[in-house]
């Protein structure tokens, strides 16, 4: 059952944001067993809730990140491994926040509003099976504690 997301003042803290949102998503996520419903439904929360330019999720699939669940523009379909910041978050198995796109090695352009970004791997046990890639059209929009939060975030929507 969807319900309205309670959105915190513009004066609370990334913190607190984040901490009122995950409580929301695990009463949206609680008893429904569809990723793809589930990813969705997040996608949409973290946008809402932060105004990011582009939030989505690629899921493994025959060796690429295909394009899953997403709020913002159209974007890119299919990601090789260790490609642009998704494929390198994918083959080190690790959060990656790029303060200013235009300076990473290989960034694979989806559209040319977005300027800082941050990618977190989806885990089942060991394996990447997707990741979560947050855009913002502003420069070095994303630090420690979005990766901390949103690594908390894909563990809850991911569990076991």
């Amino acid at each position: 059952m969807a319900e309205n997301l309670q959105i915190l003042s513009s004066d609370s803290s990334k913190e607190e944001k984040y901490s009122n949102l995950i409580a929301q998503i695990e009463t949206l996520i609680s008893g429904e067993p569809d990723l793809i419903a589930n990813l969705a439904n997040v996608a949409a929360a973290l946008k809402q809730t932060f105004d990011f330019f582009w939030v989505g999720f690629y899921l493994v699939k025959e060796g690429t990140l295909v394009l899953g669940p997403f709020q913002g523009p159209i974007a890119c379909t299919r990601i090789t491994y260790g490609k642009g910041v998704c494929g390198t978050a994918w083959k080190e198995q690790k959060t990656i926040i790029v303060p200013n796109v235009e300076l990473f090695p290989g960034h694979i352009a989806c559209s040319c509003e977005s300027k800082s970004e941050i990618v977190v791997p989806l885990f089942s046990g060991k394996e990447v099976i997707g990741v979560l890639d947050v855009d913002s059209d502003r420069l070095n929009d994303f630090d420690e504690i979005d990766g901390r939060f949103l690594e908390e975030i894909v563990k809850i929507v991911i569990s076991d």
